[in-house]
């Protein structure tokens, strides 16, 4: 016996109407062809590095226009994370602590203690001292600079600081220059930024 489907008048309609073929969509390459690897590459990293530009701020306009001018400036910068969890250059302590003690010693070899030009002379301190630790060149540390000027008058003084601290990257220096009639302490902290 010959076993075909019957076919209805409803069945039969059909079967002469065709559905719309859809157009043949074009292969993927697939990841592990050689041409095909470097053209996925590509297209990925296209989306995901940026350029990143740098805006010199305006000097001649009021305060209000430099702040409008900062934030259009700043929406359209993009930046590209890293991912990187450790400094290409560790902090090396004893190297700035020679460099640092060596410049306090000769900013203060003829200075005799006056309260009121220390604390000009501190601010000034601490600006030369930032600038000469950044010298060494240490990416994506943020440096703390204290300078106190000690007067002595037969006094014991005690000096803390309480961080949040990385033991593997963070650091700390330690200058001090001491005449007859004062102590100059220079602090610096060096925080690594992830």
């Amino acid at each position: 016996m010959d076993r075909r489907p019957r076919m209805t008048k409803s069945s039969a309609g059909q079967a002469t109407h065709h559905s719309p073929v859809a157009p043949k969509r074009e292969r993927r390459p697939s990841m592990f062809e050689k041409e095909a690897y470097a053209q996925i590459l590509r297209e990925r990293l296209r989306e995901s590095v940026h350029d990143v530009q740098y805006v010199e701020p305006p000097f001649d306009d009021s305060i209000a226009d430099i702040g409008k001018e900062w934030k259009s400036a700043l929406a359209k910068l993009k930046f590209a994370n890293s991912y990187r969890m450790e400094p290409l250059k560790k902090f090396q302590a004893h190297s700035v602590e020679i460099k640092v003690q060596q410049m306090l010693k000769e900013s203060l070899k003829d200075v005799k203690y006056d309260d009121k030009a220390f604390s000009h002379l501190s601010l000034d301190l601490a600006d030369r001292v930032l600038a000469t630790v950044k010298e060494f060149g240490y990416h994506r540390y943020k440096f703390i600079v204290k300078v106190l000027f000690i007067e002595k008058t037969g006094q014991a003084i005690n000096i803390a600081s309480r961080w949040i601290w990385d033991v593997a990257w963070d650091s700390w220096v330690e200058a001090k220059h001491e005449t007859e009639s004062y102590v100059a302490l220079v602090l610096v902290f060096a925080l690594y930024c992830e």
